[in-house]
């Protein structure tokens, strides 16, 4: 297996507005392509892509409005996602995928417009299961939004914390306000030590305002995913939120071929790099190499 900063390979394709989408390409065999969530973009799938890059030929895209990609242009939803996917899938023959977060809802809405599609693995997508749960995300994007547009990086980044309930376990008892202080810090850090095509916090947080409209399109799309006829393997960390946790439930109960996995002591961000991203490819591997489900 080679080394995570090894040399990889970037290339684009053009989506059907003509948004030019780019992404990393490592490894070799069968394609796979891993799609990030909220905040996220290619840099944070780069260990992962690194374990898995002895057994696939690992396509790692940043979303629109990030890094190598173009902007998110008017009229997004999720549909534009699902385009940029598909001009990637078109142009590597990839038939897996793997999203995390926004990116696996992302991923499985893809599977029920294109067929090529063959496998799908999901990493606690925040899908919304109630009408509650679409105020309450509505009421974080209006705060988030008053945030973003007086330059408050790190009120926003809290803002984000608090919705999505993935505040990191020691940071849950101290004052916001100083929350607040240590991620504007950080923040400002993060952006002098960037590398090469990785993208600074800075410009990431903003793009949180798409994520979450991406969960708000969710109201109500449990049910249409009756309709998804790739298998499809469930993850998540014993330590997520429950709300994940019951997102993941709702889409075992309602998909016709599906295998859910609970990683033990593990939460939402185990895929991405400095985190727990062996146990999530091995999982990996093993649904995407031998596994074959039974349809319900």
């Amino acid at each position: 297996m080679d080394d995570t900063n090894s040399v990889y390979s970037i290339h684009f394709v053009t989506s059907s507005d003509g948004t030019k989408i780019g992404y990393r390409q490592k490894g070799s065999g069968p394609g796979l392509i891993l799609v990030h969530g909220g905040m996220g973009s290619s840099q944070s799938f780069m260990t992962l892509a690194t374990l898995l890059s002895d057994n696939f030929k690992v396509y790692i895209p940043d979303r629109r409005g990030r890094g190598l990609s173009g902007p998110v242009g008017k009229n997004y939803s999720i549909l534009k996602e699902i385009d940029d996917l598909d001009a990637i899938i078109k142009k590597t023959n990839a038939h897996y995928i793997f999203g995390l977060g926004s990116g696996a809802i992302i991923a499985i809405k893809s599977s029920l417009y294109l067929p090529s599609i063959k496998k799908v693995a999901l990493y606690e997508p925040p899908l919304a299961t109630d009408h509650s749960m679409i105020e309450k995300h509505n009421l974080y994007m209006q705060r988030f939004d008053q945030e973003i547009g007086k330059g408050e990086l790190g009120s926003a980044f809290v803002t984000v914390l608090e919705d999505l309930e993935i505040m990191p376990s020691p940071l849950k008892y101290i004052p916001r306000f100083l929350l607040v202080l240590f991620f504007t810090i950080a923040i400002k850090e993060d952006a002098k030590t960037v590398k090469e095509n990785d993208v600074p916090l800075i410009e990431l947080i903003p793009t949180q305002h798409f994520d979450f409209q991406l969960i708000i399109e969710t109201e109500g799309s449990i049910v249409d995913f009756k309709g998804v006829n790739s298998q499809v393997l469930l993850l998540g960390g014993s330590k997520s939120p429950i709300s994940l946790k019951h997102s993941l439930d709702k889409l075992n109960n309602v998909l016709v071929c599906a295998e859910r996995v609970e990683f033990r002591g593990l939460g939402p961000e185990a895929p991405i790099d400095n985190n727990q991203p062996e146990q999530v490819a091995q999982e990996l591997r093993k649904f995407l190499m031998t596994h074959k489900c039974k349809r319900k």
